[in-house]
């Protein structure tokens, strides 16, 4: 398992906790040391049990030596980042220069395995790359991830689908008998062509990031006509053709995955001279919409926002995780902070990420209440389980205002005016204590 990040660590665990024996290789020497000593570079719900258990029974092993572990493998699963450029085109460089060192180091047959999201036609790339290096022989696959995070382990554990993408009945044979333990509920491992897979990746987070801006646009509309976009969401929800999942209005989506792979398939197209005009527009108004209730902040204390104590209670992207990319808070706290805004934050589990990027012009707290003090305002950024139903008689006597900008509409207006609130909520009737 070459990279050791969400993709990896959770991968590389999970196949551990079913028998097989797992070497997972970075050449963060700092991260690999953490890792045998015991501690997780990340914040995963469930992960730390079954990485405890399975590395202390030896299946799951950490190195920096690639080479000796590719040559101790039968399987190789190149797992690198693969993060957006500028132009919205995807940095290939650790998958390419992976590839090389594989191909080096190849002592016998090997099948290597694209786990990474990559663009179409780069696993024929990565084949390229390592014959270029080698005349044994060797096959590759493409088996791309479809974990969300926070949920990753039961993802992985319980996949609604495995998607490979293949060209030997050999290969195929190998990776649906490494997964037949996960799909014993009958769940399909769907097999096709290579090409076809990597793009299956594409699309699945293109149309899941289409449902989350056109329930944001929705939202914003219904800002201007004074409708509720929580009754629209649950009449559009209750159509079997469309379903639930995915239409929850709010800052827009965040992460390692939707941004840069919306970014990405639309720069496919113009390789090709294609506009991918949806995704355009699923990428621009995803870009806006933390903007949204920037705005609405700063229209609620007519323009002046210097020296005002904005408490924020979710820093991740979303609950269960500690990750910050992308995340809509960053931008929410950043332009804050550039109008003058003190702001004080808490999350559950990402404070040490966020402090790496915001550093320590943000306060952070431990408790959610603590936060709160003397604050004129408080943001809702992420919409963390134990934020759901606070004690908000304590929450108005911690803040010198009590005003709330509910970016993850997790709570009920009317509620809120009744308990002396002035309430904002995205795509939702405004109310007034």
């Amino acid at each position: 398992m070459i990279g050791t990040g969400y993709v990896g660590l959770v991968t590389g665990t999970c196949l551990a906790e079913f028998g097989n024996r797992v070497i997972c290789v970075d050449k963060d020497e700092d991260k690999i040391r953490s890792l045998n000593e015991g501690c997780l570079p990340i914040y995963e719900t469930g992960l730390d049990e079954l990485y405890q258990r399975n590395r202390k029974d030896n299946r799951l092993q950490f190195s920096t030596d690639l080479a000796s572990a590719v040559q101790d493998s039968q399987l190789i699963f190149i797992c690198v980042g693969t993060p957006s450029n500028v132009d919205g085109s995807t940095d290939l460089g650790a998958v390419f220069g992976v590839a090389k060192q594989v191909g080096r180091a190849m002592n016998e047959y090997k099948i290597v395995i694209t786990k990474s999201t990559v663009p179409v036609g780069t696993t024929e790339r990565i084949r390229s790359l390592i014959a270029d290096e080698t005349e044994i022989d060797f096959d590759v696959a493409s088996n791309p991830e479809f974990l969300k995070e926070g949920e990753a382990l039961n993802d992985f554990l319980k996949p609604d689908k495995i998607v490979i993408g293949a060209d030997a009945q050999d290969v195929t044979h190998t990776l649906k008998e490494l997964y037949s333990p996960f799909v014993q509920s009958q769940n399909p491992i769907i097999v096709m062509d290579i090409q076809s897979s990597e793009m299956t990746k594409y699309a699945c987070n293109a149309m899941l990031a289409a449902k989350i801006s056109f329930m944001n646009e929705i939202a914003n509309m219904c800002d201007l006509l004074g409708a509720d976009v929580e009754m629209v969401r649950k009449g559009v929800s209750a159509d079997s053709r469309i379903g639930p999942h995915f239409l929850f209005p709010g800052l827009g989506y965040g992460g390692s995955c939707l941004p840069k792979d919306v970014k990405s398939l639309v720069h496919m197209g113009r390789e090709h001279d294609f506009s991918l005009r949806i995704c355009e527009a699923i990428d621009s108004v995803n870009e806006g919409q933390t903007n949204m209730m920037i705005n609405k902040i700063h229209q609620h204390f007519d323009g002046d926002l210097k020296n005002k104590n904005i408490a924020v209670w979710g820093l991740a992207f979303k609950p269960h995780t500690d990750d910050i990319r992308e995340a809509p808070s960053i931008k929410t706290i950043t332009s804050l902070l550039q109008k003058g805004s003190n702001v004080a934050a808490h999350d559950p589990k990402a404070i040490g990420t966020a402090r790496a990027v915001l550093g320590d012009d943000v306060k952070y707290h431990e408790d959610c209440y603590s936060a709160l003090k003397g604050a004129n305002a408080l943001v809702i950024a992420t919409e963390w389980s134990e934020f759901r139903n606070p004690d908000f008689a304590k929450i108005k006597k911690l803040m010198a205002q009590p005003v709330i900008f509910d970016g993850r509409n997790i709570y009920d207006p009317s509620k809120l005016r009744e308990l002396g609130f002035t309430y904002y909520g995205m795509g939702r009737p405004a109310v007034a204590s």
